[in-house]
């Protein structure tokens, strides 16, 4: 039996755009986790805030700036006066592969006193306020539980001041405070004592 030309292009197209066996047997293969994966967590001086995250294995980088407010592209001049609504903030870069956004919390928790409202150790008002921004609804979920297990656990007696909100527009603070701690590190050691920080962090969370 002969075929026309167009009864063998049907024929070919058939062949051709029918899908594998093993994807009609199996299904199209998982997606690939992630290799990359955002955070942002405020806890007072980003300059603070970056070492312990720079510290896990998993972390890519951490970058210092700004979210939460209402001017676009502020400076750190405007932010640090208190009148844009942002926070100061780090941003954390990691691969969930080998960190978890779980050890992140628990990182962010132990660095902050999450008790201060509006405030961070030396440093007053509410761009120094400590506080989540969530990208999704797992990180969320995720930041809602620790903060209710915290509460629960009795070790504070009057209420978490931490905001868990969602992640805003997020701008790079300027080039002088990326990796403060490693570019001026006599600088960094004095503002952090003189700042009382590891000693409020020892009070809240023991050594």
């Amino acid at each position: 039996m002969k075929l026309t030309r167009i009864a063998l292009v049907s024929l070919l197209n058939m062949i051709l755009l029918a899908p594998p066996v093993w994807a009609a047997a199996t299904g199209n293969p998982p997606p690939a986790p992630p290799q990359r994966a955002l955070a942002t967590f405020a806890g007072g001086c980003f300059w603070c805030m970056e070492p312990p995250f720079d510290k896990l294995p998993g972390v890519i980088s951490t970058i210092s700036g700004y979210t939460g407010g209402q001017k676009k592209n502020p400076t750190y001049e405007e932010v640090s006066a208190g009148g844009t609504g942002h926070a100061e903030v780090v941003q954390v870069i990691y691969d969930p592969r080998k960190v978890s956004y779980q050890k992140l919390l628990d990182v962010f928790w132990r660095n902050i006193d999450p008790l201060a409202q509006n405030r961070q150790f030396c440093d007053s008002g509410s761009q120094y306020r400590s506080a989540i921004f969530y990208h999704d609804e797992t990180q969320r979920k995720m930041a809602e539980a620790t903060r209710a297990n915290l509460q629960k656990s009795g070790r504070f007696k009057t209420p978490i001041a931490t905001e868990i909100t969602r992640a805003a527009p997020f701008y790079r603070a300027e080039e002088y405070h990326q990796d403060y701690y490693v570019k001026n590190p006599i600088r960094y050691k004095y503002y952090r004592t003189g700042c009382g920080r590891d000693k409020r962090l020892t009070e809240v969370w023991g050594k």
